[in-house]
């Protein structure tokens, strides 16, 4: 029921300081998946929705920011396959582009104050304990279902790469990643681009969901700020990249990821005669909550 084709390329894409330094950058273009249940969003429902279906349940209720691509998959999820859905939204009652999507995609939103939200399994049993028909998705899709689902990005690949850039906020497709690649005994050097601020227990999350000890690294020094902030720099990278390639990515994941990428290639971390894979986790409809910072 929950299987539906999966377009997700290994483009390469050239640019002169690739050519440069002679390494060959791929990306794993997931973003291609579906419009509006794209990237890592997909791979994080997709045994969600399996569990929910053999459950029985019919409707779906997760959690996120007003800009959250989290909660817009959902809800076109829930749409195309046949649940009901709600999104407890964080913060004060606003309206946006993202959220009226959701809306248009039939999800009921409420908004909730920030200190309750931090509290999601109370909040959640606030309002639907009594509920039979109702089934708990984490903030981001995140926990192990995810996880198992994550793994299908390595499971695709066309060739082999010598390093694996993915950018991180909850860990949970990171430890997707590792452990398919462990797997499979593949030897590829693993980087996490860390997209929060000073979140030194990222490397904690990811290795409660790996089934083996596993070398990678988590790389602290990409986040611009923190989650969801920026400097002039990330955006005019987002700008030249989208101008050079057509390939669009956001100030919170997939941008910050590509920052890393290339400075690492300028500063000589990634090793001439390497190719590198960036997994393009989707998501760019977060760019609306910025494009002020284009103009």
């Amino acid at each position: 029921m929950f299987d539906f084709k999966i377009y997700s390329p290994e483009e390469e894409v050239k640019l002169p300081l690739l050519k440069e330094h002679d390494v060959r950058l791929f990306i794993k273009r997931d973003d291609l998946i579906h419009p509006f249940i794209s990237g890592n969003k997909w791979r994080k429902l997709k045994y969600n929705l399996e569990e929910a279906y053999k459950l029985n349940k019919k409707h779906l209720v997760s959690f996120g920011g007003a800009y959250s691509n989290h909660i817009l998959a959902l809800a076109c999820a829930g749409a195309k396959f046949g649940f009901t859905t709600t999104g407890f939204i964080r913060g004060d009652h606003v309206s946006n582009e993202m959220l009226t999507m959701c809306k248009i995609f039939g999800m009921h939103l409420t908004f909730v104050d920030r200190e309750i939200y931090k509290d999601k399994i109370k909040l959640y049993n606030q309002f639907f304990q009594l509920n039979d028909d109702s089934y708990f998705i984490d903030e981001g899709g995140a926990g192990k279902l995810a996880e198992m689902g994550c793994r299908g990005i390595i499971k695709e690949l066309n060739k082999h790469y010598n390093y694996i850039f993915c950018a991180a906020g909850t860990g949970t497709t990171a430890a997707g990643i590792i452990n398919e690649l462990s797997n499979q005994n593949l030897q590829t050097k693993v980087n996490i681009v860390s997209v929060l601020k000073g979140y030194n227990l990222l490397s904690a999350d990811i290795n409660q969901l790996l089934e083996t000890s596993c070398n990678y690294a988590v790389l602290h020094d990409y986040h611009f700020g923190g989650y969801a902030k920026t400097k002039p720099e990330l955006i005019e990278l987002i700008k030249y990249f989208a101008s050079h390639t057509g390939i669009l990515t956001d100030p919170v994941y997939t941008g910050k990821t590509l920052f890393a990428i290339l400075d690492q290639v300028k500063t000589g971390e990634i090793e001439a005669g390497s190719n590198i894979l960036m997994i393009h986790t989707g998501g760019v409809f977060g760019i609306l909550g910025m494009l002020d910072k284009f103009k």
